[in-house]
């Protein structure tokens, strides 16, 4: 994330928080009828994806690891790439005519979650895009946003199962918050 669009606050949750969370999406997905499968997008998607599948009894879950890769220009500077590349993605045979539930931790610019959500639909299958967190002012969608979500945020949301690994290495991520700190 560049600089000057980093959040200007971060919002540190617990266990009992992503207990919350789940609640609101439950009666959400409930609604929205039978899922095929999911698709649980790396790797921010693994703990929310399986919290979701356990209680929604989705048994067939499978994963997408997407990466945009990054260019740098002759002044340095870091540009990410439009096209996404897929590092592991279902064979469309396992999602043809199938409805899919794609779930990731956070929409953030919305990149990953659409990348996924295309893919699903060229594969003839209908895809649900699913976060815990949308942040619209970081989307670079203006027509797109999560089909489910539990919460709007501005804030850089820090998961409980980010904080027991310890933050070390994303705390040059974080405004204001020192390595030390994360001890």
């Amino acid at each position: 994330m560049e600089p000057s669009r980093r959040p200007l606050r971060q919002e540190w949750l617990t266990w009992q928080d992503v207990d919350k969370l789940v609640d609101v999406l439950l009666p959400q997905l409930r609604a929205a009828g039978h899922f095929d499968a999911m698709i649980i997008i790396t790797r921010g998607g693994i703990v929310p994806g399986g919290l979701l599948a356990e209680a929604l009894d989705i048994t067939e879950v499978l994963n997408a690891a997407v990466d945009f890769p990054a260019e740098h220009d002759l002044e340095g500077k870091t540009r990410l790439l439009v096209w996404p590349k897929f590092l592991q993605f279902p064979e469309d045979s396992l999602l043809a005519s199938k409805r899919l539930l794609i779930v990731d931790d956070v929409w953030g610019s919305g990149r990953t979650s659409t990348a996924v959500k295309s893919r699903v639909q060229a594969a003839d299958a209908t895809g649900f895009t699913c976060v815990f967190h949308f942040n619209p002012y970081r989307s670079l969608f203006s027509r797109a946003e999560p089909d489910f979500y539990a919460a709007i945020t501005d804030a850089y949301i820090i998961y409980p199962w980010e904080i027991s690994r310890g933050v070390k290495g994303i705390t040059s991520d974080i405004p204001g918050l020192h390595p030390t700190d994360s001890n």
